[in-house]
């Protein structure tokens, strides 16, 4: 078995952002003492490119765990490579609690892509004849490897997302990877790409201004935030359902007692109700979870999204 890359970098704790595909949040830190930390600013990498679900979600964080602990946690961008870039700065740094990273589900995919580790929502664009699941596949069926979708990169959630689309579905579709959610949304506004299956918070914007049309959500259920749209599943494609998260990692080696102190003040902060009401603009919902909790999610997803991968072929060499 290949290693699972949360054994480099500890979960700290975790907070499940339910996007289109689902979001959370998983932190660890370092550090020398739980009462004297943070004494200096603490560096947040993201480990995509601004403005995707990862970086909105991230910097909202950022924003009040700074005001919350007094000390100043900034965002540090550092895509590419399926968040594995940012992954190896992350879990190459001292266990001090000084560099927390911000992953996502791509975190427990990668392991199954890459031989070597350094380390939804379906949306359309509105010119494009589809407004149904039905009417994706019809076309799809229709016109083989002629319809192409962008992803947050190869091996990411909205790239295996739509694997498992094509496989349920018997279509095949033509993959156009990007460097992260935003690279891959603007893309697909100004009509580079046709279809993709994005997080909520990087498409929310897009759609409510008419920019984008969202066909249906990827969960299990419909979301609060867009009660109109039908998921996958209830659209044509019985039992398809793929859950998101985003979560925040430290090195391995960090003090537990940091972590913890990392859990509870991060906790607080996303159970504020101006905190919830600025992720519910981006389409998610917090949950809190502990650290314990998160490395069981974080062990079933390996084992979940390493069967998909294999399904599917996918690799990164």
């Amino acid at each position: 078995m290949k290693t699972l890359a949360h054994r480099l970098l500890l979960p700290l704790f975790l907070a499940l952002l339910t996007t289109p595909v689902t979001a959370l949040w998983c932190h660890q830190a370092a550090a020398q003492t739980a009462q004297a930390y943070p004494a200096k600013p603490v560096r947040v990498v993201i480990a995509w490119p601004p403005s995707g679900s990862n970086d909105l979600a991230g910097r909202v964080w950022a924003q009040k765990i700074s005001q919350v602990m007094g000390q100043q946690f900034f965002v540090d961008n550092r895509g590419g490579a399926a968040g594995t870039i940012g992954a190896d700065v992350v879990a190459k740094s001292p266990p001090d609690g000084y560099t927390l990273l911000v992953h996502s589900t791509t975190h427990v995919g990668n392991p199954w892509l890459y031989k070597k580790l350094p380390y939804g929502v379906v949306v359309v664009h509105p010119s494009y004849p589809v407004k149904t699941v039905k009417d994706l596949i019809a076309l799809a069926k229709a016109n083989p490897k002629s319809i192409n979708f962008g992803s947050a990169g190869n091996g990411s959630l909205p790239h295996l997302s739509m694997a498992l689309f094509e496989q349920m579905a018997e279509v095949s579709l033509v993959h156009v990877p990007y460097k992260g959610g935003g690279p891959a949304i603007t893309a697909l506004v100004s009509g580079e790409t046709k279809v993709m299956i994005a997080t909520l918070a990087s498409a929310m914007t897009q759609i409510q201004a008419g920019r984008l049309r969202a066909v249906a959500v990827t969960a299990d259920e419909r979301l609060k935030s867009l009660p109109e749209v039908p998921t996958v599943a209830e659209s044509g494609l019985p039992g398809y359902d793929m859950n998101a998260w985003m979560g925040l990692f430290a090195p391995a080696g960090t003090p537990k007692d940091i972590i913890e102190k990392i859990n509870r003040e991060t906790a607080r902060v996303l159970q504020m109700p101006d905190m919830i009401r600025l992720l519910a603009m981006q389409g998610a919902e917090p949950w809190i979870m502990t650290p314990e909790q998160l490395a069981k999610r974080l062990a079933e997803d390996y084992e979940k999204y390493g069967k998909l991968i294999k399904l599917t072929g996918a690799t990164i060499n």
